[in-house]
């Protein structure tokens, strides 16, 4: 994933980290979601809803366990620990581009996002997966 933090997120470190603002972090409480047809700046203001998947049994996925952040040069990075599996697709949800992480299971506030390295169509059917150790997460 090539992940950038978005606005919310952004501020809310700079506020925690410069001006000693509490922010509270999601915990464990992660959710992966995805989105046809990437858009950067759509996820960045966090209007995930104008592009995720929506129904035939899509939901968001909740992940907890990721590995300790390695030292990648000048940045960390982490990656997933288990398989990330969606329900079986019920119809069609079409293309899937991107992915995006965010602090609940709907709605909520959208963290980080990136495109996918390749793109799938998503038929009925069919069940889309990461693989453990797939998403990768770093900032640089």
């Amino acid at each position: 994933m090539s992940d950038a933090m978005t606005n919310y997120l952004e501020n809310k470190l700079i506020n925690h980290v410069v001006r000693n603002t509490a922010f509270t972090t999601p915990g464990t409480a992660i959710w992966v979601g995805l989105v046809g047809y990437y858009e950067s700046t759509v996820l960045e203001t966090g209007r995930v809803s104008v592009k995720e998947k929506s129904g035939g049994s899509y939901a968001r996925q909740q992940v907890t366990a990721w590995t300790s952040p390695i030292d990648v040069g000048t940045s960390g990075s982490i990656t997933n620990t288990g398989a990330i599996t969606f329900p079986t697709a019920s119809a069609d949800w079409g293309h899937v581009s991107g992915v995006f992480l965010a602090d609940a299971s709907t709605a909520g506030n959208v963290l980080l996002h990136g495109s996918l390295t390749s793109s799938r169509e998503v038929k009925d059917g069919d069940v889309f997966k990461f693989n453990a150790t797939d998403l990768d997460i770093s900032f640089s």
